[in-house]
């Protein structure tokens, strides 16, 4: 049985707190962009906005194009860095459960 795909969540509000976080979860640098995972997506459509990390340009670049990193290293580095966006995000009451 195929699984229809769902539309991917869209919440501006979701984008605006991640840029609220002014440092990079990874490296600690000033200035953030939300990075979207770089799984799941295609035919220019990115994945849920609830999958972004708030890194620095510089780190996101690395994890886009990291000639010492394979993809399956780069993808494990987003998702660490989207994991810890999602607990800064908890810590500040941006997220939480309802």
């Amino acid at each position: 049985m195929l699984r229809q795909r769902s539309q991917p969540y869209r919440s501006r509000k979701w984008l605006a707190n991640v840029h609220e976080i002014d440092c990079c979860v990874l490296c600690g640098s000033y200035g953030v962009q939300a990075a979207h995972r770089n799984q799941g997506k295609g035919m220019s459509m990115k994945v849920d906005d609830c999958l972004t990390a708030a890194i620095c340009p510089t780190c996101h670049h690395d994890i886009d194009n990291a000639p010492g990193m394979d993809r399956e290293q780069r993808r494990a580095r987003l998702d660490h860095a989207i994991c810890l966006t999602l607990a800064e995000l908890a810590r500040r009451g941006l997220v939480e459960a309802v």
